[in-house]
């Protein structure tokens, strides 16, 4: 039974990762994967790990020596992993689609409870305070919603937008074919957007994309949403636009230095993150802590497509989900010679 070291583990991991990984012996680790932690896997043939988990360079090398010869990310994203290093080493596979819907519900769930002051009107209630002051909103009815990116998320959010009968502008490099969705330029998307919902992996090119020249070009007062990866939006820059009132609220489900703090308890702490500080203590933010992804559905997906995953690669099977190394990409397909010969990456 080949043995597989579980890192940054949570209570609801156990229930479907038990049920589908009864064939592995796993062990369960509450510490994040790093080159800290790595020696943990020693003697493991493999490790699951998670989005903020740290596959530097220095934890594939501890990795490769304590004999861990596969990395399955539970994840879709993976830009913490350093494939240079993995490669000839460790392979790498991922969760590329577990719920579409799942954080495309969630990031209209950040907008409507943004908007119609949800939480505040929760908090006022439980003290028995039934004013309406200070909780108007508007329509989405009629707004136009730029979407940036549309892949599985961003299409399944199109589609939610549609049925709030909201004007949809799209945008991304590689548009989606045969498809009803209103694509535009980045520029032109950012100048007549209400909102901006982000739906794009974090890569090179996307780092930073909302930074201090393209909120310049936003119409005054439009709200960010963000379900994808912290690091697209510079979180200083909008901090700034958000106090003198350029963007009007945002609703983050990611933050660029959430790899520190989310999925743990700091109620008892002083945070020294000031950016994060500041963003929460705003009263036209919502932050919630990366659980666009949370429901069971989705839960239960990533752990069969997880251990499949592991399945394929124990058998020396097709990789379904394998990461290519050699596609400049870092994308698990179709531009790869090897995989389009059904082969592995390496």
């Amino acid at each position: 039974m080949k043995k597989i070291a579980f890192f940054d583990t949570k209570p609801y991991d156990h229930t479907f990762f038990e049920k589908y990984g009864k064939d592995y012996e796993i062990k369960y680790f509450d510490n994040k994967l790093n080159a800290d932690t790595a020696a943990l896997a020693a003697g493991f043939d493999g490790v699951i790990a998670f989005v903020n988990d740290d596959l530097s360079a220095k934890t594939i090398e501890k990795l490769y020596e304590g004999g861990v010869r596969v990395a399955a990310l539970r994840c879709a994203g993976y830009n913490n992993v350093d494939f240079r290093a993995a490669y000839e080493k460790i392979t790498v596979v991922r969760v590329p689609a577990y719920s579409p819907y799942a954080v495309a519900e969630h990031a209209i769930a950040l907008l409507l409870t943004l908007n119609r002051k949800v939480h505040k009107a929760y908090n006022r209630t439980r003290d028995f305070d039934f004013r309406l002051s200070g909780l108007v909103g508007f329509d989405l009815f009629g707004k136009t919603i730029g979407v940036i990116g549309t892949g599985k998320i961003g299409r399944c959010f199109v589609s939610i937008c549609k049925g709030f009968s909201m004007k949809v502008l799209a945008y991304d490099p590689y548009p989606a074919k045969d498809s009803d969705i209103d694509y535009t330029d980045l520029d032109t998307l950012l100048a007549e957007s209400d909102i901006i919902s982000l739906h794009c992996p974090l890569t090179e090119s996307t780092r930073h994309m909302i930074n201090e020249d393209t909120i310049a070009k936003m119409k005054d007062g439009a709200y960010i949403i963000n379900t994808s990866r912290g690091q697209l939006i510079d979180s200083e820059q909008l901090l700034s636009a958000l106090k003198n009132g350029k963007i009007g609220g945002a609703g983050l489900d990611v933050y660029e230095e959430e790899g520190e703090f989310f999925f743990e308890d700091f109620s008892q702490t002083i945070v020294k993150d000031d950016i994060l500080s500041l963003l929460v203590s705003l009263p036209n933010v919502i932050i919630t802590s990366h659980q666009a992804f949370l429901t069971g559905e989705a839960l239960e997906n990533i752990a069969k497509t997880t251990i499949n995953n592991l399945d394929e690669f124990f058998s020396d099977g097709k990789l379904t989900n394998e990461i290519c190394y050699q596609c400049k990409t870092g994308d698990i397909g179709a531009n790869c010679e090897k995989r389009k010969k059904g082969e592995r990456c390496f």
